[in-house]
């Protein structure tokens, strides 16, 4: 097994600060409604990024402002927990 980062440094920010989460699920519309579900009304870009070659999966990005790490990640975890988010990264 190859070890990429094998510090125990922890992630410098200064927030608030912008942020992409890459989102993959299998369709656009249920995507954009887990979003909406998520973060509301908050500001925010969301951009394609790729799609798979049979069409099964679509990958976007949503950029947008975090206040402070705990927001950062309760927004990660939320998107990671809804049913038509496949995965976060």
């Amino acid at each position: 097994m190859e070890i990429i980062n094998d510090t125990d440094e922890k992630l410098e920010l200064t927030y608030p600060c912008s942020w992409c989460y890459k989102l993959i699920a299998g369709e656009k519309e249920a995507l954009e409604e887990a979003i909406r579900a998520v973060i509301e009304e908050r500001e925010h870009k969301l951009t394609h990024s790729k799609s798979s070659k049979g069409g099964k999966y679509i990958s976007m990005n949503l950029d947008m402002v975090v206040h402070n790490e705990d927001d950062r990640n309760f927004i990660y975890e939320a998107l990671k927990a809804h049913q038509h988010i496949k995965m976060v990264l």
